[in-house]
Order: structure tokens, then C-alpha cells, then sequence
């Protein structure tokens, strides 16, 4: 379909305020965080802004019936290119759609619509008393659609797992324009094992599947008290054997991350007022609960620590809890540091591996640098295993783009080979497609029928998280 005939053919659907269509304003549409999307340009023919089920459906029913592909979108904060249209099309911006529509307290749970914001249901949450747990580090801009569509996770998924945790049902409008309610049509229960669980098809399915246009979650009560222990390893290999000692002491905490070498000399550079300590890691353990049992937690992850680190201290002071997570809440913008001329590349940055594997991939994805001539921070989640690597190259250069392209690839399949996973949070996307068939084998098999049944057509999110047969 021409362009002009699509623009006009959504014009008897929807207001014209909620098409956008001029060149310029589809740019920012263009693009995620991902280096991907950076080195493409994957410009959509039209933008659509519905703000009920019923235009949602009405748009998805126009593009089915015109083979038309469709990408929903949220705040586009992610690194996969996985709200880009990488075929044109439509893209459905959801992200004003933003109605908490109600806080049911009693029932511990709370409806969305896909647009709010992650950090602002969290304040509305906290003067009830309650939380959302999923905490991602772009609270302040994701919508907790993506974060469904994404099966989002963040610092403290060790303790409180990831989105599709909470995730108790869902309207989701499918490629044809049908709606359906998953986990219960008019259910307010936190507990069903009725019927098949669909609603866990649709959690991490990163829209080629359908668009999500309501979203019921469990919430829970929000703890009282909080603390922070700061252990400093002289040995790398100390790290991830202090974090396993602290799993066998009984504790489990609501975060644990790392800063290597790499991280702790980028951090120093961009903030040296933190003043970070010289070492070859850096661990962060969170622990939360009843004031008492903090203390006590805090407490004994100390006298573990102790065992191997060369430094520990605990604090619950507001204030000195802040200043020692600093240094790990801005490392990723501090990556940079470690080349004037360089830039930070969100490309590779997500792998998830075995816990005993941790400290051996930190050094490998060092070496792997070093092969490549691609400079490196590593950082991350060490209580689940998630890796974040930060490659920094100058990516007006195409050699190094090449040789960061390279490095990535190099990253990704070490990963699998270690027993780890090419993503353990950021998803799949267009960026991490190909490495299906390696990671998942026949299954991935499966997973294209189960897109056929859903969307035989092909308009939903293409391009995205199950690549297609080859012929």
C-alpha cells in the first residue's frame, strides 16, 4: 500500500491528532538505545498514538486486513531495536497512554494501561504502603507495557524476580484486531491455575505476538527498612565466591552487583569525588525487610564478607547509602571515561551466566577486548549472573564498528558456550535474533508456530525475537 493511501485509510479510523506522519517527527521513532538502531535508519511510515482498546483494535484490524507490519512501542529506553520498525510500517506509540486506572489495595493488586510510567506507579504505590518490585534501571522513563512486552527485570531481581512474576492478566488486542483478557475476564484473584496460561505467552514476547492494552499486577507491601554492605576483593575470583557464601549462610539479598577493575577505574574518572577504592571488585549487597531482620542480614553478609574481602562496611543512613551506591549507578554513564575520544555502545552488554562461571567471564570479555582493540567495562547483577559489558569505540569510524561488531558477536556466542544465555534481561529483539537456533535448538521451532498461530500474516513486531526459517 502507497504511503499517502495508508496515512488516509488510518485518517477514517483515527483523529488527526493521533496520526503522525511528518518526516521529521518520525525520526524519533526511528530509533532504541541500541547501537543497531544507530548504525541503521528504520524509518516508519506513519505513527499512530491510539489512547482506547477499541482504536487499538480498529488500527490492528485496517493493518491485517492491508498485510500491513505494525510495531508497538513504549518510551523506546530499549537496547534490542526491539520497538523499531525494522520493516516500516506502523508504529503504535502507547506511551501516552498512561492511565493507572485503579489501586486495589486489598486485593494487592493495581490496573494499568500500557503507558505508565514505572517510577510514577511506584510513587502512587508508596503512599499505600506498597510497591511493584520489578525495579529497571530506567524507572523514570519505561512503561510498565514494555516492561510486560520485555519481561523486565533490574537490580533487585535476585530477591524479587522479574515482571512476569507479577503479572496476574492482560487485554491484548491480536494481529487480526480481536481483544482477549487473559488470567480471568472479570478475576481479581492473586492465585489461578484455570485454564491454560496464556498470560505468559504474551509476558517477554516483545509484541510480535500482539499488543498489550491493559495490564492487572500484583503488587506487594513495601519494606520498612533497608541497607547496604560494600566489600572490596583484592582477587576477582573472591567476588563471586563471597556472593555464593552469603546464598549458604541463609541470606538472600535484595541485590548484589559488581564493578570490576574496569568499572571502578571508569567510575573514578567520571566522578573522582567517589574515590572509589583500587581493586579488582567491587560488590553491593541490598538487603531489605523489617528493620531488625535488615540489621541482622546486614550484619552477617559483613562477617562473611570479611572472609575475602579486603575491606567491608555496612550502613542503613540514608544519606551513606546513597553515596555508596553511586558509584554503581552511574557507571553506565561513566563507561565512557576510559577513552576521551570514545562512546559507549549499547551492543553486547547483556549476557546472563552460571554464578561459578561469573569471575571467568569477566576476564574472557577482557581478552575478548583485547583481540578485537575494542576498550571494555564490565558491571552487573553477579547475584543472578547477568553481565553488563560497555564496549567504547569511536563509531564515527567504520573499522572500529566493525571491530565492536565483531567483539559483540564474539561475546554472545561465549556466553552460550559457558552455559549462559545471550540476554538475561534487555530481550531479544532485532539485535539478538540470530542466535536463537544456537541457544534454543528445535524449540525455536516451536516458538515459530506458536507466531503463525497468533499472527499468520506476519505484521506483528517483524524482524524481532524468532528469526525466520531460512529457505
Amino acid at each position: 500500500m502507497e504511503r499517502s493511501q495508508l496515512i488516509k485509510g488510518l485518517e477514517q479510523i483515527l483523529e488527526p491528532g493521533r496520526i503522525i506522519s511528518d518526516p521529521v517527527d518520525l525520526m524519533y521513532y526511528s530509533f532504541d538505545s541500541s547501537f543497531l538502531a544507530r548504525l541503521n535508519k528504520f524509518m516508519p511510515d506513519v505513527v499512530v498514538t491510539p489512547r482506547s482498546t477499541e482504536e487499538v483494535s480498529a488500527v490492528m484490524r485496517f493493518a491485517y486486513e492491508n498485510s500491513i507490519p505494525v510495531t508497538p512501542r513504549g518510551a523506546g529506553t530499549g537496547e534490542t531495536c526491539g520497538s523499531v520498525p525494522v520493516q516500516g510500517g506502523i508504529v503504535m506509540d502507547l506511551s501516552t497512554w498512561d492511565t493507572i486506572e485503579e489501586i486495589d489495595a486489598a486485593n494487592m493488586q493495581v490496573i494499568v494501561r500500557p503507558g505508565v510510567i514505572h517510577g510514577r506507579l511506584n510513587e502512587k504505590l508508596a503512599a499505600m504502603g506498597m510497591f511493584f518490585p520489578p525495579d529497571p534501571g530506567s524507572t523514570r522513563m519505561c512503561t510498565i507495557g514494555g516492561m510486560v512486552a520485555n519481561n523486565a527485570s533490574g537490580l533487585r531481581a535476585v530477591k524479587y524476580g522479574c515482571t512476569e512474576q507479577y503479572v496476574l492478566g492482560l487485554e491484548v488486542v491480536l494481529p487480526n484486531g480481536e481483544v482477549i483478557v487473559t488470567g480471568g475476564l472479570h478475576s481479581r484473584a492473586v492465585k489461578s491455575v484455570s485454564g491454560m496460561n496464556i498470560t505468559k505467552l504474551f509476558v517477554g514476547s516483545e509484541g510480535i505476538l500482539g499488543v498489550i492494552t491493559r495490564v492487572r499486577l500484583r503488587i506487594w507491601p513495601k519494606p520498612k527498612g533497608r541497607g547496604i554492605v560494600m566489600a572490596v576483593y583484592k582477587s576477582l575470583d573472591d567476588a563471586p565466591a563471597s556472593v555464593l557464601e552469603v546464598y549458604q549462610s541463609g541470606i538472600l539479598p535484595s541485590g548484589i552487583e559488581v564493578l570490576d577493575q574496569s568499572a571502578i577505574k571508569a567510575v573514578n574518572l567520571y566522578k573522582p569525588e567517589i574515590n572509589l577504592p583500587d581493586a579488582e571488585a567491587i560488590l553491593l549487597f541490598e538487603v531489605d525487610g523489617n528493620p531488625d531482620s535488615v540489621e541482622w542480614e546486614g550484619n552477617k553478609i559483613c562477617e562473611v564478607a570479611r572472609q575475602r574481602a579486603i575491606s567491608v562496611e555496612w550502613a542503613t543512613d540514608a544519606k551513606r547509602m546513597a553515596s555508596l551506591w553511586e558509584g554503581r549507578s552511574v557507571v553506565a554513564t561513566a563507561a565512557a571515561r576510559v577513552r576521551p575520544d570514545g562512546t559507549r555502545v549499547f551492543a553486547g552488554e547483556d549476557i546472563s551466566v552460571p554464578l561459578s562461571k561469573v569471575a571467568e567471564v569477566l576476564r574472557a570479555i577482557r581478552a575478548l577486548g583485547d583481540k578485537h582493540g575494542v576498550r571494555v567495562v564490565n558491571y552487573g547483577h553477579i547475584g543472578d549472573g547477568n553481565v553488563h559489558t560497555a564496549p567504547v569505540i569511536d563509531p564515527d569510524i567504520p573499522q572500529e564498528v566493525e571491530m565492536a561488531n565483531a567483539l559483540v558477536d564474539d561475546i554472545h556466542r561465549y556466553a552460550v558456550t559457558v552455559g549462559g544465555t545471550t540476554t538475561g534481561e534487555h530481550g531479544v529483539g532485532a539485535v539478538r535474533a540470530k542466535y536463537a537456533e544456537l541457544e534454543h535448538g528445535a524449540a525455536v521451532g516451536v516458538m515459530r508456530m506458536i507466531k503463525q498461530a497468533f499472527d499468520p500474516k506476519g505484521i506483528m513486531n517483524p524482524g524481532k525475537l524468532v528469526p525466520k526459517e531460512e529457505a
